[in-house]
């Protein structure tokens, strides 16, 4: 792997833009969250897919897919950002997380179950918790009965689950997340099964945006706040996002009458909304490059950040 290009900012967030020798090309991306140090967390989150077959409507990293990255390939990303902090993988973050959610649906490379099995045995990391971020499209079921003995033998509560779900409006839900998934019912299932009381709950993960809705009593019928908790993030500004009049909900704090909603079902609620500049470094937006060259130009609100060749 060859790191042929980055941009970003040290005290937020850089991505970084690799060739294999496939010639073929991924981002991969580390973060921090301030005002919290590098030391106490610190955010790796890599790519499984050349591209990604899902297509969701608000994600630029859809579109040309060109297959699965190796075991060696998915480490590779992650050793990278290691090394040029960490050389002797010694790794003194308090909380260290790598993330499955970059371009590509994790739940599609098999590999993925690999790395995550070898992940302690490589890095000297106590806190080491792995995250996967799924839209769980159908047919993966061997994956996640797999990954869900991964996790009780290996990580029990340093582990994080979430589930993209972003709607409950059924016919949004599959034109924006336009493959075949599975349903509310498999996800709770699934869900009861994967959570273990003293676990880290199970997060269902909502991109807010103002024409798509969400109904609390929905969510209850399904996912109890016993086990499952709720994320909301602002759909990024993406090229993706502007195409489809995706805006993000602007009332988007803990007055929000959502956000009550759900404190009072017994949710409990992360608002993840993070710092507006990431949106200008392009580091939680989906592929950075290709929409970048394609395009031609700048979003007003994103991928403003100028690409670092190396």
């Amino acid at each position: 792997m060859k790191v042929i290009a980055k941009t970003g900012k040290e005290d937020l967030a850089t991505v970084y833009i690799a060739e294999f020798a496939s010639k073929k090309r991924v981002e991969f991306v580390e973060s921090i969250q301030p005002p919290l140090s590098r030391e106490k967390k610190w955010v790796l989150i890599i790519s499984s897919l050349f591209g990604c077959c899902i297509n969701c409507q608000f994600c630029d990293a859809g579109g040309n897919y060109e297959g699965k990255l190796s075991k060696n390939e998915l480490l590779a990303q992650i050793d990278y950002m290691v090394k040029n902090r960490y050389p002797d993988k010694i790794i003194p973050v308090e909380k260290f997380k790598i993330q499955f959610a970059r371009m590509g649906e994790p739940s599609l490379n098999p590999n993925v179950l690999d790395v995550l099995t070898e992940l302690p045995e490589i890095y000297n990391a106590p806190g080491l918790m792995p995250s996967i971020s799924t839209v769980a499209p159908a047919g993966t079921d061997k994956f996640f009965e797999e990954l869900l003995e991964i996790k009780n033998k290996i990580y029990k509560d340093k582990f994080q689950m979430q589930f993209s779900i972003h709607t409950t409006d059924l016919k949004k839900r599959a034109w924006l997340i336009p493959v075949k998934k599975w349903d509310f019912k498999a996800i709770s299932d699934y869900g009861n099964d994967f959570f273990r009381q003293g676990e880290k709950k199970i997060t269902l993960n909502f991109a807010l945006a103002d024409n798509l809705r969400v109904n609390t009593q929905e969510l209850l019928k399904y996912f109890s706040p016993d086990k499952f908790l709720i994320k909301i993030t602002p759909v990024n500004p993406t090229f993706k996002a502007l195409s489809n009049e995706l805006t993000s909900c602007k009332s988007l704090n803990k007055e929000n009458k959502l956000v009550q909603d759900l404190n009072k079902a017994g949710y409990d609620v992360i608002l993840s909304i993070g710092e507006l500049e990431e949106n200008l470094i392009g580091s939680n937006c989906g592929q950075f490059l290709a929409n970048y060259e394609n395009e031609k130009k700048n979003l007003k609100e994103s991928y403003n950040y100028q690409l670092q060749k190396i």
